[in-house]
């Protein structure tokens, strides 16, 4: 079983790459060392509420994010967490109008494989 700091750290990875920064970008918008970022990815360092507090306002995330584990899920649900992740990428960069017209955009395409 992975452990809660590899799962968080596995987390942050994948939100990180899903709205396409780098580990020195992250590190430069929560104020950490960019070694320290990769170092938290990997589960190899444990981290205060602070620096978790850093990370999720940097990638303006809601914690509950954080935690949830991909080694429990299947290759489907897998595919859809990363697919989660990158639409909450691009509609965290957009107004409410835009955001709008993208879900309209999605009902229509959910019609078309109806």
């Amino acid at each position: 079983m992975m452990d809660l700091r590899n799962s968080v750290g596995d987390r942050i990875r994948a939100i990180r790459k899903a709205k396409g920064l780098t580990q020195q970008q992250l590190a430069e918008l929560s104020n950490l060392d960019d070694a320290y970022v990769g170092s938290l990815e990997r589960g190899e360092r444990n981290f205060s509420i602070d620096t978790l507090q850093k990370i999720i306002i940097a990638l303006r995330i809601q914690p509950s994010e954080l935690f949830y584990t991909q080694n429990i899920l299947d290759e489907n649900e897998v595919a859809q967490r990363k697919a989660i992740d990158e639409y909450a990428a691009t509609i965290s960069e957009l107004t409410v109008e835009q955001i709008n017209s993208l879900k309209r955009i999605n009902k229509e395409v959910r019609r078309s494989f109806e």
